[in-house]
């Protein structure tokens, strides 16, 4: 399901200094968990480098290597998503800012920045088999909630997404 509700990203988005990919984890405090950023301004290649941080975010919290197949399929979900969400920025939204990754309580939650003006959404009605139009639908399926936060000077978005840890 998906909402446009307002829904503070973890996080406060800082400006960061200077072009180019940088990855930088943001504690919280004790048993708030964290918050892990990686800025992708100007980025080439930033679907396969938000899948390795996602990853290396995955394994330092204990998510990967997955003990058994359940904990290895919600490990593919999330990697997935980010695929969908990055893939979006970078298609239809002149690409993404930034990707951050937080893992609080039993939810994971994962916001793409971007300044793109349109809203995304599962295309209706879902065309199986069809080429291209399937990103939404598959984050709209396999997550717990989504949605998109505007910017409030109007300049951009954050889309998104939470998904349950595994048992």
């Amino acid at each position: 399901m998906s909402t446009t509700r307002s829904y503070p990203p973890p996080g406060e988005p800082g400006p960061e200094a200077g072009g180019g990919a940088s990855a930088r984890t943001s504690p919280h405090p004790p048993g708030a968990g964290q918050v892990r950023r990686l800025h992708l301004v100007g980025v080439s290649g930033a679907v396969p480098r938000s899948r390795d941080f996602t990853r290396q975010a995955l394994t330092d919290w204990g998510w990967l290597p997955a003990a058994g197949a359940d904990r290895r399929a919600a490990a593919e979900d999330v990697l997935l998503v980010v695929s969908e969400l990055v893939t979006n920025a970078c298609l239809h939204a002149e690409g993404p800012e930034e990707l951050r990754v937080s893992f609080v309580g039993k939810v994971l939650r994962l916001e793409v920045v971007d300044l793109g003006a349109g809203t995304p959404a599962p295309r209706t009605p879902h065309r199986a088999g069809r080429p291209g139009g399937h990103g939404m639908f598959i984050v709209q399926r396999l997550c717990l909630d989504w949605g998109v936060v505007r910017d409030e000077a109007g300049e951009g978005k954050t889309v998104w997404a939470e998904l349950a840890a595994p048992a």
